[in-house]
């Protein structure tokens, strides 16, 4: 995956969008219900849990994207501010990339559900995933680095149309990167298998916590301390 979006063209982004949907669903699209909600430790998010993040994050650009296209946006004040929005994009951008080093904390009404998530929410995110490809290829005739938009994150930032797709898939990619981080098959197997006879998950090396994205850290997925089916310690 290319992470250095900033200055990337519809059609790269588009692409990067597809790639992560092939991605998810070559590596996450059978998964048992176990390993969609194992969790490396107490805190830390699942892999259904990245992906719910992420419908629920996307959800809002949906008729955002519909109104501008249709010509039934109505503009903001802080739209108007010739210079916000490049700053903004830029920065949120930067922020998210997923070797960007740097930590981003979900807002509350964005954070995923503290139940069991349903295998089927692989498949949720890819219909969704569908649908945001095929509006983004819809307005490919509008002047996307010169319509400005809100975002439906925080009232008061503001970016680029063009600046909202990288933002969107920059922010797939990096929830991508921390489901896949617990996808240790390994360590999988062995977890659910005790927790389907009632044992205690041995302790993990902490690896990313809620929406913690600090990917200095981003090497391979730290093995089970010793005493966890024979795996070394990291």
């Amino acid at each position: 995956m290319n992470y250095d979006l900033q200055k990337a063209d519809l059609s790269a982004v588009v692409a990067e969008a597809r790639l992560v949907a092939d991605e998810t669903r070559r590596i996450f699209g059978q998964l048992s219900a176990a390993q969609i909600n194992w969790k490396p430790g107490q805190g830390d998010w699942s892999i259904g849990q990245c992906f719910d993040h992420l419908i629920i994050a996307n959800r809002p650009y949906l008729p955002i994207i519909q109104e501008t296209r249709q010509g039934r946006k109505r503009p903001r004040l802080l739209e108007s501010m010739p210079w916000l929005p490049a700053l903004f994009g830029k920065m949120i951008i930067k922020t998210l990339q997923p070797d960007s080093g740097r930590k981003v904390k979900a807002r509350p009404q964005f954070l995923p559900s503290r139940t069991a998530i349903d295998p089927g929410i692989i498949g949720a995110f890819l219909d969704q995933q569908e649908s945001l490809v095929k509006e983004m290829k819809a307005t490919r005739e509008l002047e996307l680095e010169r319509i400005t938009i809100t975002s439906p994150i925080l009232s008061l930032i503001t970016y680029s149309l063009m600046d909202a797709y990288r933002i969107i898939v920059v922010h797939e990619q990096n929830h991508f990167v921390q489901a896949r981080r617990v996808l240790d098959p390994d360590v999988l197997d062995v977890h659910a298998g005790r927790a389907r006879r009632g044992e205690q998950p041995g302790q993990l090396t902490r690896l990313v916590r809620d929406d913690d994205l600090d990917h200095r850290e981003l090497g391979r997925l730290p093995a089970v301390l010793a005493g966890d089916a024979g795996h070394p310690g990291p």
